[in-house]
């Protein structure tokens, strides 16, 4: 339904395809386009059952979280997964973001069969659409669910003097009120022009199969041995600096820290290497395949992926990389939002639910030690 280069469909289990964040023009970023995009507010595919407001709180602070990305992945062969896409949210709380810590971010799979309520049977044209000068943003079409101003999710609060606005939570109000809304209230001037401070820079997400390079497995070799050989010539130096902490320890927990950090030297050195053809990814999907971890450490066993509510077992469908928080300005020298890689895992199925349905995130931090 969408143009190829965003459209992931899951007929080919292993092979991985590649996200990159791209202008685009804002219509082409539109639900009726079926977008897969990074940042601005939710281009909700379903206009009913959307996710409850406890549902997109961090529940670590309990303030509202904000839209990260969506992925259209349509399932071929499945009509009721003729349309499906995925929702990721994440708190912009940098406390919230505890080490290896999955409690700040949420994710929702929204599906539809061909043949519904909101979009025609055929696909939507490649050409921007007439304007529709009486199209209101803040209300969902068919269904009528308002819109909060400042994240694009339901909000059904209006502002108490003009009834204009609607918001999800007096946060939101709160901020929109000391951003604008003080000037703009009773006026007559359009508040949904401004853009919200709340929201990540709006891109799409354009994507591209990952080419199997034909690397030079002999020099690799030779420059990990002289990695791994330095790295053991600083180890032994802090020892020879520190030695009363190496005589306090046995040497059976020597030897297994040893091998612990050599074992997550080599998983962080096999991630950059995978990623060094194309350093600016920053979404990887495989659905049904395996993630490419940044770490030895904290590696999801299958009892710590639960089945989805309909019995199924979840399997991994796409990874967000670290090299997208450099597309969110986020960065500052205190703390910030952080990720190592966000690991998705949905219904193996893909079964029925009429609502937005949570999925489940995984979220590993980069070893202390390692820098991307």
């Amino acid at each position: 339904m969408a143009s190829n280069k965003n459209n992931l469909s899951a007929t080919e289990r292993r092979e991985v395809v590649l996200g990159f964040v791209e202008d685009a023009e804002a219509w082409q970023l539109r639900s009726q386009q079926f977008p897969s995009k990074v940042g601005g507010r939710p281009a909700w595919l379903s206009f009913r059952d959307l996710p409850s407001l406890p549902g997109l709180e961090c529940e670590t602070c309990r303030l509202p979280v904000a839209f990260l990305l969506q992925v259209y992945a349509p399932i071929s062969g499945q009509d009721r997964s003729f349309h499906r896409t995925l929702f990721v949210f994440c708190c912009k709380t940098p406390d919230c973001y505890t080490r290896n810590d999955s409690r700040c971010i949420k994710v929702f799979r929204s599906q539809l069969p061909r043949k519904n309520e909101f979009y025609p049977y055929d696909p939507p044209p490649e050409d921007e659409p007439p304007s529709d000068p009486e199209l209101d943003q803040s209300v969902l079409p068919v269904s009528g669910v308002k819109l909060c101003w400042v994240c694009g999710c339901p909000g059904s609060k209006a502002c108490s003097r003009c009834h204009t606005v609607t918001y999800c939570s007096k946060h939101h109000q709160t901020l929109h009120w000391k951003h604008t809304h003080k000037r703009e209230c009773c006026s007559q001037e359009v508040s949904s022009v401004t853009a919200s401070p709340f929201l990540f820079p709006e891109s799409e997400l354009v994507t591209e199969t990952e080419e199997e390079e034909k690397m030079q497995e002999k020099g690799e070799t030779k420059e990990d041995k002289e990695e791994e050989e330095e790295e053991e010539e600083e180890s032994a130096q802090r020892g020879a600096d520190c030695p009363s902490l190496a005589e306090a320890l046995e040497e059976t927990d020597l030897e297994e820290m040893a091998m612990h950090e050599t074992e997550d030297s080599k998983v962080f050195q096999r991630f950059k290497k995978r990623i060094a053809p194309e350093p600016h990814q920053v979404l990887r999907y495989s659905r049904g395949g395996s993630p490419l971890w940044v770490s030895s450490q904290h590696v999801p066993s299958d009892q710590d992926i639960p089945s989805c509510t309909c019995g199924a077992k979840r399997t991994f469908e796409f990874q967000v990389m670290p090299q997208l928080l450099n597309s969110l300005c986020v960065d500052s020298t205190g703390a910030s939002i952080d990720w190592g890689t966000l690991a998705v895992y949905t219904c193996s199925m893909s079964c029925n639910q009429d609502c937005y349905c949570p999925e489940f995130i995984w979220k590993q931090d980069v070893s202390s030690e390692q820098h991307i």
